[in-house]
């Protein structure tokens, strides 16, 4: 398993578009896919489970991954949120 925090700068968070952005990348890897925030945690793979994370700007949360792509699926993953921290 590897995991990587990351601070979520963009300032609507993951909600609605980069939520919808997320899960159709975690989709892409055959690997487990986990977000934690605190003591909860999301699929995702599933945008219901990111969305009721309620993560915001400011907050940080661990990406987990876990399978035969793990590496590469975190990487993608981590870029995606950063990419997110340029738009806004």
């Amino acid at each position: 398993m590897k995991s990587q925090r990351i601070v979520i700068k963009n300032k609507i968070g993951l909600h609605a578009r980069p939520a919808a952005l997320f899960v159709r990348k975690a989709g892409e890897f055959n690997s487990e896919i986990i977000i934690k925030k605190g003591k909860q945690e999301a699929n995702a793979k599933s945008i219901i489970s990111i969305m009721a994370l309620g993560a915001t700007k400011g907050e940080e949360i661990i990406i987990a991954t876990k399978g035969s792509d793990e590496d590469e699926a975190l990487k993608a993953m981590v870029e995606l949120l950063e990419s997110f921290e340029k738009e806004n």
